[in-house]
C-alpha cells in the first residue's frame, strides 16, 4: 500500500507562482513513477506531469516551460513547482503513484488562479 498527501494549494493571481507537494509513505520502494493531475468543474482528470524512478520527465504542452515536476527521495516527497499561472490552470491537483500493478492517489489539493 501507498499513501499519498497533496499540500500547497490556494489561492493566486495571474502569473503567479504556487509549489504542491506530494508527501509519500508506505510500500513506496516499489513505486516505477508518479505524476500530477488536474480536474478543473466539469471536466476530467487530465495530465500534467510526471516523473519516473530515473529522473526523466514529461509535461503536457499547456503546461511546458511553466510547470517543473521534481523528486526528493531522502523527503518521500515529489513536488510540481508552478510559475505563470493561467485562470485555466484553475483546479483541484491530484498526485499518483504507479508501482508497476495498480495506481494509488492522493485526496487533491485546490489551485485557483484569479485576480
Amino acid at each position: 500500500q501507498v499513501q499519498l498527501v497533496e499540500s500547497g494549494g490556494g489561492l493566486v493571481q495571474p502569473g503567479g507562482s504556487l509549489r504542491l507537494s506530494c508527501a509519500t509513505s508506505g510500500s513506496i520502494f516499489r513505486i516505477i513513477s508518479m505524476g500530477w493531475y488536474r480536474q478543473a468543474p466539469g471536466k476530467q482528470r487530465d495530465w500534467v506531469a510526471i516523473v519516473t524512478s530515473a529522473g526523466t520527465t514529461n509535461y503536457v504542452d499547456s503546461v511546458k516551460g511553466r510547470f517543473t515536476v521534481s523528486r526528493d527521495d531522502a523527503k518521500n516527497t515529489m513536488y510540481l513547482q508552478m510559475n505563470s499561472l493561467k485562470p485555466e490552470d484553475t483546479a483541484v491537483y491530484y498526485c499518483k503513484a504507479f508501482n508497476g500493478f495498480r495506481d494509488y492517489w492522493g485526496q487533491g489539493t485546490q489551485v485557483t488562479v484569479s485576480s
